[in-house]
């Protein structure tokens, strides 16, 4: 049976980077909207006649609390009708006609191996919610290694909330690299390039590959050239989980 349509305002927006914002977005007819880390939801954007040219779908970037307030985080695309009304026709008080959460990439239910959370850009989403619900919940976890591919140090979201993560959760390893910023020498915990060359090098151990279930979130690109390597270390494709943007 599909969900049904509900109204949510938006009751703060902040500029996270340079064309990202972040929305929080209240949904008064619920007193908790509930939903698993790693869900969506999906938006009626009044940009089309047709139903189907004027959905929208974003992963939650916030996690469970209880609350009726949710937080998306969204990149303005250049010629994205979607993310042009979100950026210049909206603002707090705007309402917004939303359904779900919906969306089945989400945690297993009992974390026996590994985790590897792979992420480009906005991409970072899912997985900054199922970071936050490890911690607030104390789920049993082995070790999570959060590796975000950003091109330049302003594009790297969330970056002082999940560093102080990692110096509370430790055996949460937040990672993010580089493709076009240069190494230096005076610091050489900075990491440089793509994100394929990280989560091999960790893969690899003196016993063997590394048990570990991959969840990868962004750009088709980088999850399909991911997708390729995992499968080439020799990890079974039933251990990677995917959400694709774009």
């Amino acid at each position: 049976m599909p969900q049904p349509w509900q109204t949510g305002t938006i009751i703060r927006i902040e500029q996270e980077a340079s064309a990202t914002r972040r929305f929080w977005i209240k949904i008064p007819a619920v007193a908790s909207f509930d939903f698993a880390p790693g869900q969506f939801v999906t938006l009626d954007l009044p940009i089309h006649e047709k139903i189907n040219k004027r959905i929208r779908s974003y992963s939650i970037a916030s996690w469970p609390d209880g609350s009726n307030v949710i937080e998306l985080v969204i990149v303005l695309l250049e010629g994205g009708a979607g993310t042009n009304y979100l950026f210049n026709e909206v603002g707090v008080g705007s309402e917004l006609i939303l359904r779900g959460p919906q969306g089945v990439f989400t945690l297993p239910e009992s974390i026996e191996k590994d985790l590897f959370f792979i992420c480009t850009g906005t991409g970072i989403a899912p997985f900054r919610s199922m970071s936050h619900h490890l911690l607030n919940c104390n789920i049993a976890h082995r070790n999570v290694y959060l590796i975000f591919g950003c091109r330049h140090f302003d594009d790297c979201l969330y970056r002082q909330e999940l560093t102080d993560l990692a110096a509370k959760l430790p055996s949460f390893h937040y990672l993010p690299t580089f493709s076009r910023e240069k190494a230096d020498p005076a610091n050489p915990l900075l990491r440089t390039g793509y994100v394929h060359a990280i989560y091999e090098e960790l893969c690899r151990t003196d016993e063997g590959l590394r048990p570990a279930n991959f969840f990868l979130c962004g750009w088709k690109n980088m999850i399909d050239e991911a997708k390729q390597r995992i499968q080439a270390l020799g990890y079974d494709r039933k251990s990677i989980h995917q959400e694709l943007y774009g």
